[in-house]
């Protein structure tokens, strides 16, 4: 039996290590895990509390808990009806492609960000059209030029990852003004909450001027929940209407809803998490600074660097010194770590000083 052919030229997913097998092949107790751009600092105490007496497990979950509609409405600022909740943002991003992608149809985004897209735009047999990154930010001018009339969809990460790098809100607002109404734009705001920039896009205050456009975030970053898998979207009614029409029955489970209204409640956690990955990321930041290697301004809680030295060389160095950190092909000296705890950021500040001492 064969799959379609647009699933047959995707690589197949293979499981990840599991972090007992690293520990055990290198010798650690345990491994400080800076590749994934999780929340080092875990979660709300609140989340443990909201979760001890759920009941009623052995029902399917009920998905559109009014509780937690409005209480992220009211912190967003928008309607009930302007939102819509996925199995993490990948499911999202999903069911955007499958409600307005056919094959045949173009899809815009960047050469180097989240891969999720390209992996979806291919599912439904949509054509990537990748645009280089200029500086490590979107190139919005070029992604304009490259559109046509088949253009149904344009990607836009922000902050971008792997990047961390970040477009305005002016220049959002100029590049949605030139385009077509009829193409919609969709921004990846994983990591808004870390964002302290004031020229970041407000894109949450666009949504009545610019009918086409969606917003994705999610509660795996700041929030600490990525274990529980949970993303929403903000976007016209009238898309948010379309987009539950492909959305699996039941796909966020009670123990993720429960979870977000407590991490919802708590926003001094919120604040605790976004001023001190910004110390950290200084911090972090003056040590690039006095090794001489360049570095992409981060506006996320990771910082993407240039060591000067083959990616794949350092990052098996860290690794067995107990280090998990993430490399790219299109990077080839170049590697991108979560900021993490300070002391998990002295660890790593300590191994890679002993690899420059070395090399």
């Amino acid at each position: 039996m064969e799959s379609k052919p647009s699933v047959q030229k995707l690589p197949s997913i293979q499981p990840k290590v599991l972090m007992q097998d690293l520990q055990n092949k290198y010798g650690h107790k345990q491994m400080i895990k800076l590749n994934s751009n999780e929340n080092p600092y875990g979660y709300s105490l609140n989340v443990i509390e909201s979760i001890k007496n759920i009941d009623h497990l052995h029902f399917y979950p009920e998905v559109n808990d009014p509780l937690l509609f409005q209480k992220l409405a009211n912190l967003l600022g928008v309607q009930v009806q302007q939102i819509i909740f996925g199995n993490g943002s990948d499911e999202l991003i999903q069911m955007v492609c499958r409600a307005f992608l056919q094959p045949g149809d173009e899809s815009i985004l960047a050469k180097e960000t989240f891969p999720g897209f390209l992996t979806e735009i291919q599912i439904e047999g949509a054509l990537p059209i990748q645009v280089p990154l200029k500086n490590g930010v979107h190139d919005l001018n070029q992604m304009k030029q490259m559109i046509s009339h088949k253009t149904k969809i344009i990607w836009l990460c922000n902050p971008n990852n792997p990047t961390g790098t970040i477009f305005t809100h002016q220049s959002l607002v100029d590049f949605l003004n030139q385009l077509p109404k009829n193409i919609l734009v969709v921004i990846d705001e994983a990591y808004a909450e870390y964002v302290l920039d004031t020229n970041y896009p407000k894109s949450l205050a666009l949504l009545s001027n610019y009918p086409q456009l969606i917003v994705i975030r999610t509660f795996s970053k700041i929030y600490g929940l990525a274990g529980i898998r949970l993303g929403y979207g903000i976007a016209h009614p009238k898309l948010i209407h379309e987009l539950h029409k492909v959305r699996p029955p039941c796909n966020i489970n009670r123990i993720a809803q429960q979870a977000a209204i407590a991490a919802l409640a708590d926003q001094k956690f919120v604040d605790y998490c976004r001023n001190t990955n910004e110390q950290q990321r200084r911090r972090l930041y003056d040590h690039l600074n006095k090794w001489n290697l360049p570095y992409y301004v981060s506006h996320g809680n990771f910082i993407m660097f240039d060591m000067k030295y083959p990616s794949k060389k350092v990052y098996q160095f860290l690794l067995e010194h107990g280090i998990i950190v993430r490399y790219f092909p299109n990077y080839p000296t170049h590697i991108r770590m979560t900021i993490g705890t300070p002391k998990q950021n002295q660890v790593f500040i300590n191994i890679f000083s002993r690899f420059l001492e070395s090399h």
